[in-house]
């Protein structure tokens, strides 16, 4: 892994398999670090002739760390949303989709193909809707519109989401708590082995914990609001999946997504929640790698 400069931050990057090869760009979701796309499933992409680049989005992992002079009020962004009126924020989606546009130009990568997953769905959606010269394909995994009305988590994963760490100085609380978390929203049909996921969790605490960029983040996509309109410009080829049993992005705001978006090929797996598990990552890969290989065909017939 490295780092490099763009968009006047340090974006914090690892790119797998050869240099030459059709990039993929993944993005992941809010609070995840780079780590979170799995060995596996980047190999995966990397067997099937793609060059894969993740990195740690602003304000998570080794990437940096925004310098505010007040933290954002989470409570009082909820409310000022609900009432429809400005939510004031850092920085919102916008700003992390041109961290990612500047991570491209400092690869000298000059089009990719995109794939974010639940926020990173969400900043993906952007960069294809604002700089489609940038971008191969589009896939928004897990994530959503901005559509409040489709976009409910269900009780007990809102909650889950919103809980604190018993002992936040504590490494092994931290991991506790967000072992209990991915109990809540993971994937009914494909369980990810208990010590696997702490395993997992632990090697990303151990890497950075940061709940404050966590906040600033959420806040960015509550201040970013509905996208409907934005989604409406996109023409790169897009793929949306999105899990069937996911409680905290309900497949309806995955429906909601490709039906905003021109063509849009729709994949719901029964049985997936709101987690890349072991046991999905295959089916994953597959569909991915076959929607990026069948827009470059199309690219080159037209």
């Amino acid at each position: 892994m490295t780092a490099v400069a763009a968009n006047g931050i340090t974006i914090e990057y690892e790119a797998l398999g050869d240099p030459a090869a059709p990039p993929i760009l993944l993005i992941m979701g809010l609070g995840m670090q780079l780590i979170a796309w799995p060995d596996a499933f980047c190999r995966g992409l990397v067997d099937h002739g793609f060059r894969v680049i993740r990195f740690d989005n602003r304000d998570c992992g080794l990437s940096s760390r925004m310098r505010v002079r007040k933290q954002p009020n989470l409570v009082a962004a909820l409310a000022a949303a609900w009432l429809r009126l400005p939510v004031r924020a850092p920085y919102t989606l916008d700003a992390m989709a041109r961290d990612a546009v500047g991570l491209l130009d400092a690869l000298a990568i000059r089009r990719a193909h995109i794939v974010g997953v639940s926020m990173g769905g969400m900043i993906a959606q952007v960069i294809a809707a604002t700089r489609p010269d940038r971008v191969l394909s589009l896939t928004s995994i897990m994530s959503s519109s901005g559509n409040r009305r489709v976009s409910r988590a269900r009780r007990d994963a809102k909650a889950a989401l919103l809980s604190k760490p018993a002992n936040p100085d504590d490494p092994d609380s931290v991991v506790e708590h967000l072992a209990g978390v991915f109990g809540v929203i993971g994937s009914p049909a494909f369980p990810t082995d208990r010590l696997l996921l702490r395993e997992q969790i632990a090697r990303s605490v151990r890497r950075s914990y940061y709940p404050a960029g966590v906040t600033r983040q959420l806040v960015a996509i509550i201040a970013s609001g509905d996208r409907r309109a934005l989604l409406r410009k996109i023409r790169a080829p897009t793929l949306v999946i999105h899990g069937a049993d996911d409680p905290l992005v309900p497949v309806a705001a995955g429906r909601d997504t490709a039906r905003h978006i021109r063509n849009a090929q729709l994949l719901v797996i029964h049985g997936m929640g709101h987690d890349l598990a072991p046991g999905l990552q295959p089916m994953l890969v597959e569909a991915i790698a076959a929607h990026c290989r069948d827009s470059e065909r199309k690219v080159r017939g037209g």
